[in-house]
C-alpha cells in the first residue's frame, strides 16, 4: 500500500479498482474491494497492522468493485440506487456469461453475490465519525445513477470512483452523460482545488484529466442521438467505439478487452436512451 496522506492509503496491486483504507484511533474504513477471494484474504492481512475494519464504502455497483464484499463481515456503505441494483442480481456471477469489458470477466463461476450487498445505504450524503476521523459520502451521480464519492476533509483526499478514468474509457453502460458532465464541473471548482482526487481506475490524478474526460464524453449524445434519429440498431452504437478509441493510447495486450467495454457500453446506454422495448 502506499501512504497518499497521513492516515490514508491506496492499494493498487489488484486486478479491478485500486482500493482506499483510512486509519482511525477506532478502526479502518475501506473503499472498495478486491473481487477475488484470495486477493480480498491477501488485502484483510495487509490491513491486520494497521486496525480493524468497521467499514467498507463501495463507490458504485460496478462488478470489479462490490463482487468481493461477499467475502467480507463488516458493514458495506453504499448509494440507494445501488442496493436496489445489487438487490435484483442473481446470487452467482460468472463473467464469462455476459462479458463487459471488466476485470471480472474473466472470474469462474462464483455463488454468495447477495452477501455483497450493501446494508447501509443514504440518498444524497452521509456522515460517519470512525474514532478521531469524519469521513462524507456524497452522491455524485454521472457514472451510475448511484455513484458516490468519499471525502476526507481532514486530510484533503477525495476518492471519486470511476468518476474520472485517465487511461482507459469508462463503462457507460450506466452512465448518464449530462448527470456526469454535471458532476465533472462540480469536481473543478475551488472548494476542490486543495484535495487530492483518486481515481479508482488510475489512482492521484491531475485536475486536467477531468477536462479530457469531458471531452470524451460530450463526443457521445449527438452520436447516438443521431443514430436514434434513423431508428438504428445498437450494434449501430457499439461500433463507435473503434473511432472514440482515438482518443485513448491503450496497450496492444489490453485493446480488445477495452473495445468490448466501450461497444457494451455503449450499446446499451443507446437502448436505454432510444428503444422503448430496452
Amino acid at each position: 500500500m502506499r501512504r497518499i496522506a497521513p492516515g490514508v492509503y491506496l492499494e493498487s496491486k489488484y486486478p479491478g479498482v485500486q482500493l482506499g483504507a483510512v486509519v482511525s484511533d477506532d478502526g479502518l474504513f475501506l473503499i472498495d474491494c478486491p473481487a477475488r477471494a484470495e486477493d480480498g484474504r491477501d488485502w484483510l492481512a495487509t490491513l491486520a497492522d494497521y486496525g480493524k475494519p468497521r467499514y467498507l464504502a463501495l463507490l458504485d455497483s460496478h462488478p470489479d468493485r462490490v463482487l468481493g464484499a461477499r467475502n467480507f463481515d463488516f458493514p458495506r456503505v453504499a448509494h440507494d440506487w445501488t442496493l436496489e441494483t445489487m438487490s435484483n442480481w442473481s446470487d452467482s456471477f460468472k463473467g464469462s456469461a455476459r462479458p463487459i469489458g471488466a476485470e471480472v470477466d474473466s472470474l469462474k463461476r462464483i455463488t454468495g453475490v447477495k452477501r455483497a450487498v450493501p446494508e447501509l445505504t443514504f440518498s444524497e450524503q452521509m456522515e460517519i465519525h470512525l474514532g478521531e476521523r469524519k469521513i462524507d459520502l456524497w452522491h455524485r451521480p454521472g457514472p451510475t445513477p448511484g455513484s458516490i464519492w468519499v471525502v476526507f476533509s481532514g486530510a484533503k483526499v477525495v476518492f471519486v470512483g470511476d468518476a474520472v478514468t485517465v487511461a482507459e474509457p469508462p463503462f457507460l453502460g450506466d452512465a448518464d452523460i449530462e448527470t456526469w458532465l454535471d458532476t465533472l464541473d462540480g469536481l473543478r471548482t475551488a472548494s476542490m482545488r486543495p484535495y487530492k482526487l483518486i481515481s479508482s481506475r488510475d489512482g492521484q490524478i491531475k485536475y486536467e484529466n477531468i477536462n479530457k474526460l469531458a471531452r470524451f464524453l460530450r463526443k457521445i449524445p449527438w452520436r447516438l442521438e443521431r443514430l436514434g434519429e434513423k431508428g438504428a440498431p445498437p450494434e449501430d452504437a457499439g461500433a463507435l467505439a473503434p473511432e472514440l478509441m482515438k482518443d485513448y493510447k491503450v496497450p496492444k495486450a489490453r485493446q480488445e478487452q477495452v473495445i468490448l467495454r466501450l461497444q457494451v457500453g455503449l450499446m446499451r446506454l443507446y437502448s436505454r436512451l432510444y428503444l422503448t422495448e430496452a
